[in-house]
């Protein structure tokens, strides 16, 4: 008898919840619903600006935004059990990413913050809810993400074929996939993804996100100020890494532009270039031996991004997620349905080649429906 899961997520863009309903049989997933739950523009500006300026946050809004969060969470589980007449008993657990807020995995003090209170989904919905994935791996050492890699091998991995697994977020992060399963999977945060190309068009045309890239198409890159972003430190950071909004946003890239007169279209050119090129240099730097990159994540909508994977020098091949079968806009939401699955079987969730913890760990806290 399968197993139904509900995987929560909502990433850096903040464009929506994404809610997935997914089921397991003989070590398989499989998506059988999804839905896109609005997120209101007063939320995600409120979620903004708490992420920007985390170090001056009220712990009044926090907490605000913690319990609002949880039950935009649950509202999207009970509208999903709603759309396809399932009730809540019918669902062994909910996996709840959560809304991150703040992501400082290094220093003295390291954690990251996801908001959406999961007692409040527990309780809305009825379900067992499994959430706070990141903080075991980092309390175990690690990064705390990427987290995701480990969804990516278990339905990506082949044996006769090097992959990498490009999700463009917000942040974009590569899992690497060895053809050989005895060799260590590796995986990190490259940088900006749609995030930068997201708050620039929010600036200069009052939209959140550039759709199709047709403001990019506008206009020409701008090779002074990509050489000066290209050389940003977070690139030639050493592995494992991660990132979040909290580095790469408009203060970031204003830094940039203090002293260059560059046209809003030639940014956006340039910022789309950012994100291509320091995902192909990164792929090319630790896996030159990939054939195949399999994109997913809103970025696989971008046709100017995607045309940019694709003229690349090292000749990888670049297709969506969506060429086998699994839809580029719910992989992470599925990942994190999966995620609860290997808690509740008493199953490690990180790997420590991507995170660099010192352990194994099962993570996440489980909060009973």
């Amino acid at each position: 008898m399968p197993e139904s899961y509900i995987g929560l997520m909502s990433g850096t863009s903040i464009d929506a919840v994404d809610c997935v309903l997914v089921t397991f049989e003989n070590n398989d997933v499989h998506l059988r619903a999804y839905l896109d739950h609005p997120v209101s523009n007063d939320i995600k500006t409120r979620l903004h600006a708490l992420s920007r300026s985390a170090k001056q946050a009220s712990l009044d809004e926090y907490s605000q935004l913690d319990v609002i969060m949880g039950r935009l969470f649950a509202d999207a589980a009970n509208q999903l059990l709603t759309n396809t007449g399932m009730s809540a008993a019918q669902i062994t657990a909910i996996g709840s990413h959560g809304q991150t807020v703040y992501h400082q995995p290094e220093g003295d003090t390291p954690t990251s913050i996801q908001i959406g209170d999961p007692n409040i989904i527990a309780e809305l919905t009825g379900i067992t809810t499994v959430a706070d994935f990141r903080r075991r791996d980092i309390a175990a050492g690690g990064q705390g993400a990427p987290l995701v890699p480990a969804f990516h091998q278990a339905i990506f991995q082949v044996p006769d074929e090097v992959r990498t697994i490009v999700n463009i977020g917000g942040i974009a992060n590569v899992t690497l996939l060895p053809a050989n399963p005895d060799e260590p999977v590796r995986g990190f945060d490259t940088g900006p993804g749609n995030t930068l190309l997201d708050q620039w068009a929010m600036r200069h045309l009052g939209q959140a996100m550039d759709r199709d890239g047709e403001f990019a198409r506008q206009g020409n890159s701008n090779a002074a100020l990509l050489q000066k972003l290209v050389f940003d430190p977070y690139f030639a950071r050493p592995l494992p890494k991660s990132t979040g909004r909290e580095y790469f946003n408009l203060d970031w890239l204003d830094g940039y532009l203090a002293e260059s007169r560059v046209n809003p279209e030639d940014v956006q050119a340039s910022l789309c270039e950012l994100s291509a090129n320091t995902i192909i240099n990164a792929i090319s730097k630790h896996a030159p031996q990939t054939h195949r990159i399999i994109v997913c994540g809103g970025g696989a909508h971008n046709p100017v991004l995607m045309a940019l994977l694709n003229n690349n020098d090292a000749g990888f091949i670049v297709e969506s997620s969506a060429a086998y079968g699994v839809d580029p806009d719910y992989i992470e939401g599925m990942a994190f349905a999966w995620l609860a699955h290997q808690t509740l079987q008493g199953r490690y969730g990180n790997i420590r080649s991507v995170t660099g913890a010192r352990t194994d760990c099962i993570l996440g806290g489980i909060y009973p429906g």
